[in-house]
């Protein structure tokens, strides 16, 4: 169960979404709209794993691999988005202080 007024506080603070409105556009067609509420989350949520769970499994990878990272807030939104990729695609961690030493 997701915790909309959480994700609406937290991500959407500066719209006037509500927690419908994420939940349609998450599942709906909408590919520019869909881009915009997943980037949001990804940057801002503190559960962030939890809440890209919005969108149907099969969209996440799309929606991932097409992010672009922005230039303000580089580290930050590469990191986030290397902890999602590992998680829901498998793929290698690039944050050197969180990998294993060998």
């Amino acid at each position: 169960m997701h915790n909309l007024d959480r994700i609406l506080r937290e991500c959407f603070w500066d719209t006037d979404f509500s927690g419908d409105d994420i939940l349609d556009i998450a599942a709906g067609s909408d590919e520019r709209r869909k881009a915009q509420v997943f980037e949001k989350i990804l940057l801002n949520s503190s559960h962030m794993l939890r809440d890209l769970e919005l969108f149907p499994a099969g969209e996440l990878r799309p929606l991932l691999q097409n992010y672009q990272l922005p230039q303000f807030n580089y580290e930050h939104a590469f990191r986030r988005k290397n902890l999602a990729e590992v998680y829901y695609l498998k793929s290698e961690l690039k944050i050197p202080e969180l990998q294993w030493k060998r």
